[in-house]
């Protein structure tokens, strides 16, 4: 009786563990999503405790954290300045490092949590809509769950790689984590901006072993590969990036400070001394005398900023996994990606997307379309 019992379990376990077998064959495990924002990107909070202000309608204390980017409330006139004020970074040229202005404590909030660059307002106000349409794809296309097969990797836009070091120890270990709790499926990075060469950064650090292991795929959407220059312009006049209820040159007053914008500039290796950067009607600009550019416009930290950062820059080691590299119009240095595919065994794959712009990119039906068709495969 008792040997009919054990043969009796053992077969309703067989057939138990055929079952589950025959269900993972079929609902083949996705691979995870990281998502890596660019600038701006990031949700950022502030805890405040000033002995001056800039304005006598700015508060000085705050008793707790407060959603300081994109937070609508704080970019309307007079108001703007105290945001300015709060979010701008202090550079000290002999450390060659930047610190918050006295008495303000700014931090990255929801690190891991999609929802964070998903919307990096809060309350989930359109404009603050950023990785959000990608995200409701995956999940309600693919079948994707927040928080397990998709993950959020924010991070301080406003610094550069060189003030970034945890950002790419962190970036590692999120894709370890998200690899077992996905049973062991290798991630796809996700992208866009600034947080192409961000995310390169990181790949370059890691042996081929740990990459043919925890990397399925490497998205990026408009990366800037090469710089821009647009960087150029906005050390000038700034940038209203892409809202047209903020005004460029009252924004500029923060972005000037950020250490992140100089490592945007036009790169050696793919732009030419001779290209014209910035033309006027006395003088022209090249990456030749680009220092004295930052003079003429009383920016000079700008170019300190570049000399922090251009190693990162000027490393443009192949990253070791397969690439999809997705743009729009108006690119720079479009062939940069190509390049890597003559130091790498890894297929590299550039797709353009004409009439897509630098933000729309991250919402065109066309551009999700590819991407589910690479998660699919």
């Amino acid at each position: 009786m008792r040997l009919a019992a054990l043969l009796s379990v053992i077969i309703v376990l067989s057939l138990a563990m055929q079952l589950v077998r025959s269900w993972h064959a079929k609902t083949k495990q996705i691979s995870p999503i990281i998502l890596v924002p660019g600038d701006g990107g990031s949700q950022v909070e502030a805890r405040i405790n000033k002995s001056s202000v800039v304005h006598y309608i700015c508060a000085k204390i705050s008793n707790d954290y407060f959603n300081l980017w994109l937070n609508m409330e704080l970019l309307v006139p007079v108001v703007i300045d105290c945001f300015i004020d709060n979010l701008k970074l202090n550079y000290d040229n002999v450390t060659r490092t930047t610190s918050n202005q006295p008495g303000v404590d700014i931090r990255i909030p929801g690190w891991g949590n999609p929802f964070v660059v998903e919307y990096i307002d809060p309350s989930r106000a359109s404009p603050g809509s950023y990785f959000k349409d990608i995200g409701n794809m995956l999940v309600n296309d693919l079948g994707y769950i927040r928080n397990l097969s998709i993950r959020g990797a924010p991070y301080d836009f406003r610094k550069g790689p060189s003030e970034n070091e945890e950002f790419f120890t962190k970036l590692k270990t999120l894709v370890e984590e998200t690899y077992i709790m996905n049973n062991n499926t290798p991630v796809t990075l996700l992208v866009h901006s600034m947080g192409g060469p961000m995310t390169l950064i990181m790949l370059q650090r890691q042996s081929q072993k740990w990459k043919d292991k925890y990397i399925n795929a490497f998205i990026t959407l408009s990366a800037v590969w090469a710089g821009s220059v647009k960087a150029v312009k906005v050390f000038a006049i700034g940038d209203d990036l892409g809202a047209y209820f903020l005004r460029e040159s009252v924004l500029r007053d923060e972005q000037i400070t950020s250490p992140s914008l100089g490592w945007l500039l036009p790169s050696k290796l793919l732009w030419k001394d001779t290209e014209i950067l910035v033309q006027s009607d006395q003088k022209n600009y090249t990456l030749s005398n680009l220092q004295q550019y930052f003079i003429d416009i009383d920016v000079p930290n700008a170019w300190e900023f570049r000399k922090d950062n251009e190693k990162y820059q000027l490393d443009f080691t192949a990253p070791g996994v397969a690439v999809h590299c997705l743009y729009g119009n108006k690119v720079d240095t479009v062939e940069a990606c190509t390049l890597w595919q003559k130091s790498q065994v890894q297929k590299i794959y550039n797709q353009s997307f004409p009439g897509v712009d630098h933000t729309e990119i991250l919402r065109n039906r066309d551009v999700l379309t590819y991407i589910k068709a690479v998660l699919k495969v």
